[in-house]
C-alpha cells in the first residue's frame, strides 16, 4: 500500500503539486488521470522517489520514504517496477537481455536463474520465441508487453505505468490493460498508472484519481465515474459523444 500525505512539489515559483493526499491499495489498479499540466507526471516521478518534495509524506507499506537511509531507499526502489511510456526498450540488447537487464543490474543470481526468471516472466506476458530478437524487429504491442515483463522480473511490490497504451491501436490497448489487471491481482502488487486513455479508466479503473491544476479534484472507481456531478470529471472524461452515450445508458440502467 502507498499512502500519500498532503505532498506539495515546486519548481521555481511554479506550483504544481499543491497538497495531495490519497492512498493505492495493494492487489489493485489505479489510474491517474487529468488534462495536460494537471501534475500526472510529476505525482508520479514522486512516488517514484525521483524528485523531493517540499512539504508532506510518502509512505510505503508506513515506511516513510523522507526517513530511510540511502540504502533503505535503494532497498525499496529495486522493489519498483515501472512501465515507461513508449516502452524505453535498449535498442542495442535483445529481448531476453533487456528484461535480464535488471537482474543484472540488482542481484547476484547466477546465469541459470536469471535466463530462468527472464523465461518465466517473457512466458508470462505470453512473449514466446522472440527472445533473441531486438526492439525494432517486433510489434508496438510486443514492446510494450516486453517493457512489461521487464518491470516485473524483480517480483516488485509496486508497480508504475506512464501512459503504457501511448501509441498502441485500441484492441492492443485493450490486451495491454488486461495485462496489467492480472498481473497486479497475480502477484498482488501496489500498481499506479497515469492515462489519459478513458478505455483504461472503464476498463481497469478499480481507482481513479483526478488531478486538476496540481490538486486532487476528485476521486471514486469506475462505477463511480458514471454517478459522480463533478462537473471537472464530466467534462474531461465525457469530452467525446460516445462517453456520453454510454453514461447516458448507464443512467438509465441500461449498462
Amino acid at each position: 500500500m502507498i499512502q500519500v500525505e498532503n505532498i506539495h512539489k515546486s519548481f521555481g515559483d511554479n506550483k504544481v503539486l499543491k497538497g495531495i493526499s490519497t492512498s493505492f491499495e495493494k492487489g489493485k489498479t489505479s489510474l491517474i488521470i487529468g488534462q495536460s499540466g494537471s501534475g500526472k507526471t510529476v505525482f508520479l516521478k514522486c512516488l517514484l522517489g525521483l524528485f523531493g518534495l517540499d512539504a508532506g509524506n510518502i509512505l510505503y507499506d508506513q515506511d516513510n520514504y523522507a526517513n530511510l537511509t540511502l540504502k533503505k531507499k535503494r532497498k525499496l526502489r529495486e522493489k519498483m517496477g515501472m512501465v515507461f511510456q513508449g516502452s524505453a526498450l535498449f535498442d542495442s540488447m535483445d529481448v531476453a537481455d533487456n528484461v535480464r537487464f535488471p537482474l543484472d543490474m540488482f542481484t547476484k543470481q547466477t546465469d541459470e536463474e536469471k535466463n530462468e526468471r527472464v523465461h518465466s516472466v517473457l512466458k508470462r506476458v505470453n512473449i514466446v520465441n522472440a527472445e533473441a530478437k531486438f526492439p525494432s524487429e517486433i510489434s508496438g504491442g510486443m514492446q510494450k508487453r516486453v517493457a512489461i515483463a521487464r518491470a516485473i522480473v524483480m517480483n516488485p511490490k509496486y508497480l508504475f505505468c506512464d501512459e503504457p497504451n501511448s501509441g498502441l491501436d485500441p484492441k492492443t490497448a485493450i490486451l495491454i490493460d488486461n495485462l496489467i489487471q492480472e498481473i497486479t491481482d497475480e502477484y498482488q502488487m501496489t500498481t499506479v498508472i497515469n492515462t489519459h486513455d478513458m478505455n483504461s479508466v472503464m476498463e481497469i479503473g478499480e481507482k481513479i484519481v483526478f488531478l486538476k491544476e496540481g490538486l486532487k479534484a476528485w476521486e471514486g472507481t469506475k462505477e463511480d465515474v458514471f454517478k459522480t456531478d463533478n462537473e471537472a470529471v464530466t467534462d474531461f472524461v465525457y469530452s467525446s459523444e460516445l462517453f456520453k452515450k454510454v453514461r447516458q445508458m448507464y443512467i438509465e440502467g441500461k449498462h
